[in-house]
């Protein structure tokens, strides 16, 4: 630490998180553990892995991304396993690809153990402080990274030299010298609260908003977007009446996120959520004040979440449907808020009293905290690397909404990656890039990067191609190895992963290797499940996969079978059972790993490309695609462009191998 000839304070850290959001705390912590100094901002250090909109962890394909966090070596899963109030497991009835957790929170006893965590982790910093500037300086052309599968140097055509990060400048005039940033501003940056004709220049929850570090990154060749999302209004317990309710109860056995928690901690006492509908009488006040919402009467301008929309949003776009849904959700075991899922809104106060006050049981509604729409500034993810590294600034680095995503859970997710990689960016090593045949992270990150996202983006399992593969109970199988190779699973646990990949593989052996025959006891075992008879002896394999049967059930008759633990049995059966779909999903991972290990030249020259349409040319040269693969998912690239860039590839290199240019 020193002072400047102006007196203002500077500092010295390896790495600089911009926001404790959930991304920004996810990418501390990997910094952290990573054994880099690393200061972390933010505008309160009460909003901490707040969160300002739904109380909630996990959910349709969200909570695949929180195991999948867990299993790299992040914090989320094993947080709401200490904090939830209620958990549940979702699409049970259909099969395991689309299972999915879902925690309800405690969100102050989340906020509040996440913050203790970042507290305890050495190399870590809390400084309630606004960034305001980001400090660069060019970088020579023999000192520019050149690592492999990220898109590194200065493509031609880009007009500007490469710069590189060198600190930070707060709002105070503090400068902390640094050699990588991460942005996780979340909805902070320039952020504004509306409902009906009431604009306040916040952000969430009434916070302050960023206002400066906007400015900063338009100077430094970053183009922003303006997108918006929104809350429902929070209501007094007390005034709801919930006896004519819909009760919606916990699992009576919980599932942990962390595969690291101990399942037996997690059954603990649930708190209910309750369903009720809107209806006629709510949609009528809706539309007839339409011209009083922001959203209609174009005092909103940012585009919002098409999965997430407003109560007015779903009124206007499906007027034939009698009624929504409305969740009514606790948001603590020590609050009397109750959160109305389904139903934000930006319109006005008075309207927003009559129109909770139609739904049934909310009758006498209490509004403790209003609904609003929230504006904020967000960058156009294109400008990002697959490790979530800028293109046109060495060693900035950014995760979560600021992406143009949506959620808690696709905000850790990308934090935890551009941590990771701000870290190895840091230590001169190979950046983590999952792809997607390996994690749904993959497939989000890709997403952003590569699809030119119009609207705030949300994980969804029709997304992930590969999403048998990618089951939210075999996160740990797939990415535990991963997270040991970057230094964030530490040896202890991995030592016990390994053990039960083990177990799980010698199993599945002894099942396919084991035969049984048409004796009384099994005969007899088949005719009491609905299940064919034996005409000769068969493995007990066969006998799992048959779709009235599964390895638990076999037990019964398995008279060879030792201790078995539960997570080691679900692998087990989903493996056999789904073995023929497993291994023709395998065979089109192979097909696209093809395409994903034709790299593309980060200096290619689009326009001397002959052949190529004039919009597949832009697109390129604007995002800049790593490889083949990644190429043919950016919109308004064709196949046959794809075709004529293979070609030229082709005869790029043969000349190369020829000694000519």
């Amino acid at each position: 630490m020193g002072m400047n000839n102006k007196g203002l304070l500077e500092k010295y850290t390896d790495v600089a998180v911009i926001g404790a959001g959930h991304a920004g705390c996810e990418a501390a912590l990997a910094c952290a553990r990573l054994g880099l100094d690393t200061v972390l901002f933010t505008v309160s250090v009460e909003s901490i892995a707040m969160m300002p909109c739904n109380p909630s962890i996990g959910g349709s394909s969200k909570g695949h991304l929180v195991r999948e966090v867990d299993a790299l070596g992040g914090e989320m899963g094993k947080t709401i396993d200490h904090t939830f109030l209620q958990s549940r497991m979702l699409n049970v009835s259909k099969g395991p690809a689309v299972h999915s957790l879902r925690a309800q929170a405690d969100k102050a006893e989340y906020t509040k153990r996440m913050r203790m965590t970042l507290e305890s982790t050495p190399h870590l910093v809390i400084r309630q402080a606004e960034a305001a500037a980001l400090i660069t300086e060019p970088v020579r052309a023999d000192e520019s990274s050149d690592l492999t599968g990220t898109g590194e140097g200065t493509a031609k055509g880009e007009g500007t030299a490469k710069r590189r990060i060198c600190g930070v400048k707060t709002v105070s005039g503090t400068v902390y010298h640094c050699g990588a940033v991460v942005l996780c501003t979340g909805t902070y940056l320039n952020a504004c609260c509306i409902y009906g004709d009431v604009r306040t220049p916040t952000g969430p929850n009434g916070l302050q908003a960023a206002t400066h570090l906007s400015t900063s990154l338009l100077e430094n060749g970053i183009r922003l977007r303006r997108f918006k999302t929104g809350t429902p209004a929070r209501i007094d317990r007390r005034s709801i009446d919930f006896s004519g309710l819909e009760e919606q109860k916990g699992d009576e056995r919980v599932t942990p996120f962390s595969f690291e928690t101990d399942p037996e901690t997690v059954q603990i006492p649930q708190m209910s959520c309750y369903l009720t509908y809107t209806n006629e009488r709510t949609h009528e006040i809706i539309r007839q004040n339409l011209d009083r919402s922001p959203l209609f009467s174009g005092k909103i301008e940012g585009t919002g979440p098409r999965y997430c929309p407003s109560i007015e949003d779903k009124v206007v776009k499906f007027p034939d449907r009698p009624r929504h849904h409305v969740f009514l959700e606790p948001e603590g075991r020590s609050s009397g808020e109750i959160y109305i899922g389904g139903m934000s809104s930006s319109l006005p106060e008075d309207v927003q009293e009559a129109m909770y006050r139609t739904v049934p049981g909310l009758e006498n509604a209490h509004i403790v905290k209003n609904a609003y729409a929230i504006e904020y500034d967000c960058i156009d993810a294109t400008q990002l690397k697959p490790s979530l590294e800028f293109r046109c600034l060495e060693g900035l680095f950014a995760g979560g909404q600021l992406n143009g995503s949506s959620g808690y859970e696709e905000a850790a997710a990308q934090g935890l990656i551009a941590g990771i990689n701000a870290a190895m960016y840091l230590k001169g090593k190979e950046p983590l890039v999952l792809d997607r045949s390996e994690a749904y992270i993959g497939v989000l990150i890709d997403d952003l990067v590569t699809k030119e996202t119009q609207e705030p983006y949300r994980m969804m399992t029709s997304r992930a191609e590969y999403r048998l593969l990618l089951r939210q109970d075999n996160a740990d199988l797939r990415l535990t190895e991963k997270g040991h190779a970057v230094g964030l699973i530490d040896d202890e646990r991995y030592n016990r992963f390994l053990r039960k990949k083990e177990k799980i593989e010698s199993e599945i052996r002894r099942m396919q290797e084991t035969m049984i025959g048409a004796n009384q006891a099994v005969q007899a075992f088949l005719a009491s499940h609905g299940s064919a008879l034996l005409k000769t002896s068969v493995s007990l394999a066969e006998l799992v996969r048959r779709p009235e049967l599964d390895y638990r059930m076999l037990a019964e008759i398995d008279t060879e079978r030792g201790d078995v633990s539960e997570d080691v049995a679900e692998q087990v059966n989903i493996s056999i059972k789904y073995d023929g779909y497993i291994r023709r999903q395998q065979q089109q991972v192979r097909q696209f790993k093809r395409l994903e290990e034709k790299r593309i030249p980060e200096d290619l020259d689009y326009s001397q490309v002959p052949s190529l349409r004039i919009e597949a040319r832009q697109k390129l040269s604007a995002i800049r695609p790593v490889s083949i693969g990644q190429a043919g998912r950016i919109s308004g690239v064709s196949p046959a462009d794809v075709s004529v860039l293979l070609i030229y590839l082709g005869q790029k290199k043969e000349n190369n191998e020829d000694g000519r240019l």
